[in-house]
């Protein structure tokens, strides 16, 4: 009884330093319309497309890691459309103010009404780092809004890099 008392207050302790050591992180990215944007009917049925598009994304609020907030972002993308909705996923190349960069990788799910982009949402995780942010880790969600010609993603997470 007592090696089991023992090994569950080690386990949460284990478990609350694991919690410790990821960081919240949280900003809003703001996007340019898509350019390059690729689009091929499958013809199957109607609405059915697969898109291949690039945007250029600044963070009008930074999110900030080991100190340095981060400035811009490319995402590259494939989204296949069927009707209202899309399944999308990609990858983004991140600028810190520093010039240091992270990766992410994406996937989400768009809603469309004739044509026009409703609302995305989606999770994105950390693939890798350079500089200061080597070996990073961490994941999040994210959500966009059509904002003037682009879309406002808010943006929110952990991070994780190693001591």
């Amino acid at each position: 009884m007592r090696f089991r008392v023992i090994s569950a207050f080690l386990f949460v302790l284990a478990l609350a330093i694991a919690a410790k050591a990821q960081t919240r992180i949280s900003g809003v990215l703001q996007c340019a319309k898509p350019d390059p944007q690729h689009m091929i009917q499958v013809g199957d049925r109607p609405n059915h497309v697969f898109v291949i598009s690039q945007s250029k994304c600044t963070w009008t609020k930074p999110f900030e890691m080991a100190g340095i907030e981060a400035k811009e972002q490319v995402d590259t993308g494939f989204s296949e459309i069927s009707g209202d909705t899309a399944r999308d996923r990609g990858y983004g190349t991140g600028t810190m103010a520093n010039g240091d960069n992270y990766h992410v990788r994406w996937q989400g799910r768009s809603t469309l009404k004739a044509g026009a982009l409703q609302s995305v949402e989606g999770k994105w995780s950390f693939t890798r780092g350079t500089a200061k942010l080597k070996g990073l880790k961490g994941q999040g969600t994210f959500k966009c809004t059509p904002a003037g010609e682009g879309t406002s993603c808010d943006v929110e997470g952990e991070y994780q890099l190693p001591k």
